[in-house]
């Protein structure tokens, strides 16, 4: 009998916690849906999008919610499911984007704002991912030592460079996406081999990030590296690491294969979550973003290239010269990810040239 009254004591307890747990979620998830406000989960740093926040908020009343994290709000959204708060995610690469696709935690926008503002290679022919800000892959050359000032990607397969070049790790998705896109151009078979010349001239294992490239760079470790455009605002106004500066100025951006296809670009997007409370105010959050006021914030305030193309540059973005942007759809790029990966692992290019 006692041991009886004991189960139904515990009984009425985890029922009883059971009925707490429900009614928590169903007031967290009333308050993520009340009032004039939208949920935002971002792997978007906060200083880079805030006033872009503040802008929408002055602009239409509505209060922007964020929370930031490095890594797992897609998989927190997936573990969420129809509970989750968030109403748009915001993140970098194609690659990025499109993974929050396949773990089933966006919808499909349909908004003829989005589709004027951003141009068609910039966004999901099925409207399940847009882009927001353009960055280009560069290459960043030695001021000292590389007196050239055009460069093709293929040609950092030239033997004329080797132990010449920094990058980091070639699984990265900046770098997956660049590989992907030899891959469209020329083919599997090709990009293989340039892959391969490319981890021949490499002057050390892939590591670090692409500022680490640069400082290899200043260093003399390299005369030149891979990176994305937007490193070079981030190191020159680094006023908290001055020595950032140092790097920055040691180097020059050369856009890659301007007198051909252009050079490879990769956008920061935004997607609206499949389980959206507040979708009608996630879809004006994502309209304004796509817009001119926001595109100007980005271009201005971040130091990145608009997808609007009639959008002003900052002057620092001017400074670094024109951008011939390679017109490839990055649905094309996003489609032929994996294939870059492996071949990646095919030539051990993480290995460094002595493998």
């Amino acid at each position: 009998m006692r041991k009886f009254t004991g189960l139904f004591h515990r009984f009425r307890l985890a029922f009883a916690l059971a009925l707490v747990i429900a009614a928590t979620s169903l007031i967290w998830l009333q308050n993520a849906s009340a009032g004039n406000e939208v949920n935002v989960y971002s792997y978007r740093q906060p200083y880079l999008v805030d006033p872009l926040f503040e802008a929408f908020t002055k602009k239409s009343g509505i209060k922007v919610n964020v929370i930031f994290a490095k890594t797992g709000l897609i998989e927190r959204m997936a573990a969420e499911g129809r509970n989750s708060p968030a109403d748009v995610l915001l993140t970098v690469d194609i690659g990025r984007l499109t993974s929050v696709v396949k773990k089933g935690v966006s919808q499909a926008v349909t908004s003829s704002a989005l589709n004027g503002n951003i141009p068609e290679n910039y966004r999901d022919p099925a409207g399940h991912w847009f882009g927001l800000s353009r960055r280009a892959r560069v290459v960043y050359a030695s001021k000292d030592r590389v007196q050239q000032n055009a460069i093709t990607y293929e040609e950092l397969a030239d033997p004329k460079w080797k132990g010449r070049i920094c990058i980091r790790s070639g699984q990265h998705v900046y770098n997956i996406a660049l590989i992907a896109s030899m891959i469209a151009h020329h083919g599997e078979a090709a990009a293989k081999q340039w892959l391969q010349g490319v981890k021949t001239n490499l002057a050390g294992k892939p590591a670090g990030n692409d500022r680490a490239q640069v400082k290899r760079v200043f260093s003399g470790e390299c005369d030149l590296a891979v990176g994305n455009t937007y490193y070079m605002a981030k190191m020159a106004l680094n006023d908290k690491q001055p020595e950032q500066k140092q790097w920055a100025a040691a180097v020059k951006m050369l856009f890659p294969n301007t007198g051909d296809r252009g050079t490879h670009v990769n956008v920061s997007g935004m997607v609206l979550a499949k389980h959206a409370p507040n979708q009608a105010n996630a879809v004006q959050l994502m309209e304004f973003l796509s817009g001119a006021d926001a595109q100007s914030i980005y271009a201005t305030t971040n130091h990145e290239y608009p997808v609007a193309e009639e959008v002003a540059l900052s002057e620092m973005v001017e400074s670094w010269g024109v951008l011939k942007a390679d017109p490839i759809s990055l649905s094309t790029i996003s489609e032929l990810r994996d294939k870059a990966s492996r071949l990646v692992d095919e030539v051990l290019f993480n290995d460094g040239p002595t493998s």
